[in-house]
């Protein structure tokens, strides 16, 4: 087999060569088009969208509670970041929890791998479509390829129980203030978000508090959103005490539920 024919995963299809196109769906979807061609286009990506919310729905669905773990996909194997990210997803599956990553080689490899050395650990990779392909790596258990970055954000956000972040670039710093931006404005609840790496990460806390909270555009309380850490074990203690917070706040809601429905009315 050519293993130098270009080569990408579209959704459950693979296309290879030729039938590689030169765009991806993203930058279809989100191209500014003619002023009509939204009549004869746009409704059929609708389709496709939905399409792929219900595969990742039905495919996610009975995962445990997971942690979604972001960073680089450039770091190479036999390195610091690498062996932290081996042992946070032995850590994160050891107490129980399902590890979630894009997929991809590097750092998010590296916490499917530790996953793995787990015996009844889930290791998922929720994949992406993009113009340099990036296969999914050997030690996911799970893998789903999505065509639409929004799509895939959601399968993030909907099926963890927090977020860690190790060392990467453009892609994780998005997922990162994502997550963030969802959890100050409580769009979703209780979600810990922890940064691995306290020289990686330090520059940017300095300049959130500079920036940032030193010119009111963030409050204090919103600081607290964040745990920088290099301990993974701490890190993934964060992750459980949350966990656990929010679980006994659900418990003691169903029961004040069952005791208002219990009274006479």
């Amino acid at each position: 087999m050519d293993r130098t024919r270009r080569e990408r995963r579209q959704g459950q299809a693979v296309v290879r060569g030729r039938l590689v196109p030169e765009s991806t769906h993203d930058q279809r979807l989100l191209d500014r088009q003619g002023p009509a061609d939204w009549l004869h286009m746009d409704p059929w990506r609708v389709m496709r969208i939905q399409a792929e919310f219900v595969e990742g729905f039905g495919q996610l669905a009975e995962l445990p509670r997971a942690v979604t773990v972001f960073g680089s996909a450039r770091t190479p194997d036999g390195s610091p970041e690498y062996a932290m990210g081996v042992a946070l997803g032995r850590a994160i599956a050891e107490a129980g929890y399902a590890v979630v990553t894009g997929g991809g080689p590097g750092v998010m490899e590296a916490a499917n791998r530790g996953a793995r050395e787990v015996d009844g650990a889930w290791s998922v990779g929720l994949g992406i479509e993009l113009p340099f392909e990036q296969r999914m790596n050997d030690y996911v258990d799970l893998g789903i390829e999505f065509r639409y970055f929004f799509v895939r954000k959601t399968m993030f956000v909907k099926y963890s129980c927090g977020f860690i972040a190790l060392p990467g670039g453009f892609g994780t710093l998005d997922e990162l203030f994502e997550a963030l931006t969802l959890v100050q404005t409580r769009k979703v609840t209780s979600f810990p978000v922890v940064l691995m790496g306290t020289e990686f990460w330090g520059g940017l806390i300095d300049w959130v508090k500079r920036a940032l909270l030193g010119t009111g555009k963030i409050a204090e309380r919103d600081l607290d959103l964040i745990t920088v850490t290099d301990d993974v074990d701490e890190a993934v203690r964060v992750i459980v005490e949350s966990d656990r917070a929010r679980s006994r706040q659900r418990q003691e809601e169903l029961e004040a539920a069952r005791g208002y429905e219990a009274e006479p009315q």
